[in-house]
């Protein structure tokens, strides 16, 4: 996006790529459906930023969501709007949109060098890259890094760069996993015979916040939807020694009705899982409170009712980082100023995951890189 828009100002643009194909995280967040942005109201979707908000605003509300889905538009993507307010391509791909973007860009001139994967700066202050026989420097005007953070670092964000920068005195945060699932000690039973398994229509609360969705039992513990949204709380949580998740699995029943529900519907002589089955409870979900139990249920109505209203998940750690949808920490603000300029640095700005911000799944993570990418290709455009 930076080059796009300093080429569009006339500007000689080359884009260095440590691969030998360009967009590899842009192509790897299109697997399931390119998920570009969300459509609810602006301030509503800028709060979904946290405390970053106020450093992506500006940003942001210079490129939106608007812009965004016109941008698309123009490179000849027309864009749709899902069930629950994500915007797509139509072709739902990445593909597609990427191959039309590369034409444009080469239709404004900008070079691509792939297999040039930066590593610093020489004595006199020319990038520096390893091509594919050889360490080159490069003089440039201005540079834009857009590196990553260090989630999915087989499609190059390694965090690799976090020295480089460190090194020049500049303050970056700690990388850490975002959008990710939570590790959890299960029993042999609960790995063999549920891993992969959704659990359906369900409510994962903590702090006392409900997120609904369809979380997924994995061999090392639960991640999906609902617990990526809130990574960020039980991150913190657990470097301050502990969190509390509970899974609500029949959110739609009150905790009365449902022990209404289980009273009316035992049988005489039956199992407490078959008792489980009959008022609702999926198979994962009834082996869900046995984990929470130690296989010692309540046995009675109100009682189980109770348990699968709050049923704990005694999380241990955040998943890896490498398979993380997202990376937290990176570049302090504070070291930014217009245009997403390192103070320290000028002439060197630094986009997307490379700043300090998480965001849940939904659009806000290419957002805001699209928009950080935006706000530096116009500090280049308007550069001497």
């Amino acid at each position: 996006m930076a080059a796009e828009v300093a080429a569009s100002a006339g500007h000689d643009v080359t884009v260095f790529d440590q691969h030998r194909s360009p967009a590899r995280k842009f192509v790897l967040a299109g697997r399931g459906g390119l998920n570009l942005t969300h459509t609810e109201p602006l301030n509503e979707f800028l709060e979904r930023y946290g405390p970053e908000r106020r450093h992506l605003e500006v940003p942001i509300r210079a490129f939106s969501p608007a812009d965004l889905r016109a941008w698309c538009a123009g490179l000849g993507h027309e864009t749709f709007v899902g069930s629950s307010g994500r915007v797509f391509p139509e072709e739902f791909r990445a593909v597609p949109l990427l191959r039309s973007w590369l034409r444009r860009l080469e239709s404004l001139g900008v070079r691509f060098e792939p297999r040039h994967r930066w590593v610093g700066w020489s004595s006199d202050g020319q990038l520096k890259f390893a091509a594919p026989d050889r360490v080159i420097a490069i003089a440039a005007d201005r540079t834009v890094l857009a590196l990553g953070g260090s989630s999915w670092p087989r499609v190059g964000g390694d965090g690799t760069w976090v020295e480089l920068l460190a090194g020049r005195g500049i303050d970056v945060r700690p990388l850490q996993a975002a959008n990710c699932g939570i590790e959890v000690v299960w029993s042999d039973v609960m790995t063999e015979r549920f891993a992969g398994a959704p659990i359906k229509n369900a409510a994962v609360i903590v702090d006392g916040i409900e997120v609904r969705g369809d979380p997924i039992v994995t061999r090392t513990g639960i991640e999906g939807g609902p617990i990526y949204a809130h990574s960020r709380r039980i991150r913190e949580s657990l470097a301050d020694g502990s969190v509390d998740v509970r899974i609500d699995l029949m959110p739609d029943l009150s905790l009365e009705r449902l022990a209404q529900r289980l009273t009316d519907r035992r049988r005489r002589g039956e199992t407490t899982t078959k008792w489980l089955r009959r008022g609702g409870l999926s198979a994962v979900a009834v082996s869900l409170l046995r984990e929470a139990t130690r296989n010692q249920l309540p046995a009675d109505a109100h009682g189980l009712a109770s348990l699968t209203k709050s049923a704990p998940v005694a999380a241990t750690a955040m998943s890896g980082i490498d398979r993380a949808i997202s990376s937290a920490g990176g570049v302090a603000w504070s070291e930014v100023g217009p245009g997403v300029e390192l103070k320290k640095l000028p002439g060197v700005h630094v986009v997307g995951e490379m700043l300090d911000w998480e965001a849940p799944t939904g659009g806000y993570l290419l957002q805001a890189c699209f928009s950080t990418g935006w706000a530096a290709g116009m500090a280049l455009s308007a550069a001497d």
